[in-house]
């Protein structure tokens, strides 16, 4: 059983004794960690993800136009409990365009992307290897409204939400991606094969490098990741300086994410 047909269950069954007996009970969904893999009928490596839905996207690449249409989106389930999209954030023209999950608490609560202790840490990885929200990085999740109780986005929540990706790709015209767990890296690829095969490797989306590493709030859980976080970034920003050799003058923070771990 998938980790979102388990919450579904969950969900009913919580609905069900609330009504029972006439008060909220306390909620404990079942945990399901960053980096597990959920199993899929589908032995060819890809998703079973209905293909995106058609959009219309604003081709002058004003990301003002863009961002309005993700805030008063309706195309998924997922609008129903937010209290505020959350677009993304950033420089207009990008060196690095970060991809998350998906909004957490704070972030939904601030229609900002990565606000919480997962953004400072993702903050302090950024830094380490001279990339800055406010300098050099455009930041943004799967998909852009928070999934109830911060639980994976389903296939299909997140091809509903892939053409407002695909269009700010589109815009910004990054240099190079870097996806921060197995839903971005899940979505991005179209494959079944999660963070823990995937992470510091290179691929391409759209012809763009793409590396993968661990979600913050994943290192946040698990300090044991955090080497192999810093080995991909190494990966990642050698990459960087094959692109461009002169992004790395970046200075700005003083903190960093050092040699075996933050």
């Amino acid at each position: 059983m998938l980790h979102s047909e388990k919450l579904q269950i969950y969900d009913m069954l919580k609905k069900a004794s609330d009504s029972f007996y006439g008060f909220g009970s306390p909620s404990f969904p079942p945990e399901r960690p960053d980096f597990i893999d959920d199993p899929s009928p589908d032995e060819s490596g890809k998703t079973q993800a209905p293909p995106p839905p058609e959009i219309e996207i604003a081709e002058s690449g004003a990301l003002t136009d863009l961002a309005r249409q993700v805030v008063s989106c309706s195309r998924c389930g997922l609008c129903a409990q937010r209290r505020n999209a959350v677009p993304g954030m950033g420089v207009t023209e990008p060196f690095v365009l970060v991809v998350g999950e998906g909004p957490g608490e704070q972030e939904d609560a601030r229609g900002l992307p990565f606000v919480g202790p997962a953004g400072q840490l993702l903050d302090k990885m950024l830094a380490a290897i001279s990339l800055y929200r406010n300098a050099n990085c455009f930041i943004t999740n799967i998909v852009k409204c928070r999934p109830p109780m911060n639980r994976t986005p389903t296939p299909e929540e997140a091809a509903a939400c892939m053409p407002f990706l695909r269009a700010q790709v589109k815009i910004l015209k990054p240099k190079a991606i870097l996806a921060a767990g197995t839903t971005a890296i899940k979505t991005l690829l179209n494959t079944k094969t999660g963070i823990m095969r995937l992470h510091g490797k290179l691929f391409e989306f759209d012809g763009i490098p793409l590396l993968a590493t661990y979600h913050p709030s994943l290192l946040l859980r698990y300090s044991d990741y955090k080497r192999a976080a810093w080995e991909d970034l190494k990966i990642f920003r050698a990459k960087l300086l094959e692109i461009n050799p002169e992004y790395a003058s970046i200075k700005n923070a003083p903190f960093g994410f050092p040699e075996g771990g933050a």
